[in-house]
């Protein structure tokens, strides 16, 4: 069934209520209730039942499950590493004894190379890169909307212009699908095409070193500064400043360990699925494994220093998986979300509407903000980019532009909504790592990924021109 124009409400809904109420619980809720609503013929009885059914069906996908699973693991893990003071042993040793990292620009900058160094999974980049780099952006003072912003930009932008990842094999069979010869070759071709991805990876060292700030921003540094208040609200429910300063510092391998064991796990999973090709592993089994190795060993290294006995253990980590319980069900909202645009044809329909407009000089552009549009209001990059390609590649074949100018302007503007949109995973879980509220960390990136956009499109319209 053709849905037309109500197919754009839910997601539409959903994204106002988040930036009116800033309450990302409400406007996920509202979003898929209406969704189900329009899917149910407005059936009021049988439109709840298929939203509140919608939340349990999440966990018939095996990833959904998995990263849900992870984000509680890696809460419980986060407090225990807390708790046994590695975290505050790692900052003295980078900051204080060895005097590695010395101020909050060093620190964001450390924050985005490994950001940059993680490429074959945005929720992967995401995940460890918040876990690896908060307490030294805690220590200085970094807060956490701009934690987040850092993690959050160095995540899919760096998968789609360093492709050595499934991303790559993704995108490659994208342009194949279109029956688009040598697609290898193609794909590469779009990397220093994909303008948007480019300046949201490369502008942040400058940034960084300039200090330059939005208002959003501005006032999120001024108040760290001044009060050292990392979140908007003092009240944020993880776990707090105080109480971290008031843990004793214990030995850097007690934030190490548990860490590298994650990391190598990761690698190991992803050569044993991949057959000896990392490249072709199984991201969300390894993750799985290497939250699961990482408390194993966590747990092993505290018995053995006697500072948590096994009760205490468990407690500790039941606590911090705690903390991240409005997350998981935040993730469960925006998967919802996910399967109900698909079943009622968002993206499709929006994709539609650009054909239209469409001529060979503005091809780029416009192919660069419907795919904007389609991914900030679908909260999925992937998503956006397999519902625009089997229309972009045809018009760009026929009107004799290159394809992989708009093959990039597919991808750039699907990475966009990965960063605008409240419902976006990463989005999600780069405020879950960095200790960020959601519609704190929206308010802030906004004007900066607003305005990669706004160059984007401007460079799209001069290279449309140029090739015409």
């Amino acid at each position: 069934m053709d849905y037309g124009i109500l197919s754009v409400l839910p997601p539409l809904i959903a994204i106002v209520l988040a930036l009116v109420t800033k309450d990302v619980f409400i406007a996920l809720f509202s979003g898929c209730l209406s969704g189900y609503l329009i899917l149910s013929d407005f059936h009021i009885i049988n439109g709840l039942d298929r939203t509140f059914m919608s939340f349990i069906n999440v966990f018939s996908d095996t990833d959904n499950t998995i990263v849900i699973i992870c984000v509680l693991l890696i809460g419980g893990l986060i407090y225990l590493v807390e708790q046994s003071g590695g975290i505050n042993g790692f900052v003295d040793v980078m900051v204080k004894k060895q005097g590695m990292i010395k101020n909050k620009r060093m620190a964001e900058i450390f924050t985005w190379f490994i950001g940059v160094l993680v490429f074959t999974s945005g929720t992967l980049s995401t995940l460890l890169t918040g876990a690896i780099t908060r307490p030294l952006n805690d220590a200085l003072k970094v807060p956490h909307e701009k934690s987040s912003f850092i993690v959050h930009s160095t995540s899919t932008p760096v998968c789609v212009l360093i492709p050595l990842s499934a991303w790559g094999a993704f995108m490659i069979g994208l342009i194949q699908a279109q029956d688009i010869p040598n697609a290898t070759q193609v794909m590469i071709r779009t990397i220093p095409l994909n303008f948007y991805a480019i300046f949201a990876v490369l502008l942040l060292p400058a940034i960084i070193f300039t200090r330059f700030h939005f208002k959003g921003m501005r006032k999120a540094e001024k108040r760290a500064d001044t009060t050292g208040e990392l979140d908007a609200d003092p009240n944020n429910d993880m776990i707090s400043n105080k109480e971290a300063r008031n843990i004793q510092a214990s030995p850097v391998i007690n934030l190490l360990l548990p860490i590298l064991s994650m990391v190598l796990v990761i690698i190991a999973g992803l050569l044993i699925t991949g057959k000896g090709n990392l490249l072709e592993g199984d991201g969300m089994r390894s993750i799985l494994w290497g939250c699961v190795v990482s408390l194993l060993a966590a747990f092993i290294l505290y018995r053995v220093q006697k500072i948590f006995r096994y009760k205490e253990f468990m407690r500790h980590f039941f606590k911090g998986a705690g903390h991240m319980l409005n997350v998981a069900s935040i993730l469960i909202f925006a998967f919802s979300m996910g399967g109900m645009v698909k079943l009622l044809g968002t993206g499709p329909y929006l994709a539609d509407l650009a054909s239209g407009l469409l001529t060979p000089a503005l091809l780029p552009a416009l192919v660069f903000l419907f795919s904007c549009i389609i991914s900030f209001s679908t909260g999925t990059s992937m998503g956006t980019m397999a519902v625009m390609m089997p229309l972009a590649m045809p018009m760009a074949t026929t009107m004799g532009m290159p394809v992989a100018l708009v093959s990039a302007a597919v991808f750039g503007g699907s990475i966009f909504g990965d960063h605008a949109s409240p419902i976006s995973d990463t989005t999600i879980m780069s405020c879950t790592t960095t200790g960020c509220e959601v519609m704190d960390h929206i308010k802030t990136q906004l004007p900066y990924v607003l305005s990669y956009a706004g160059l984007a499109l401007i460079g799209y319209l001069i290279v449309g021109f140029i090739v015409i």
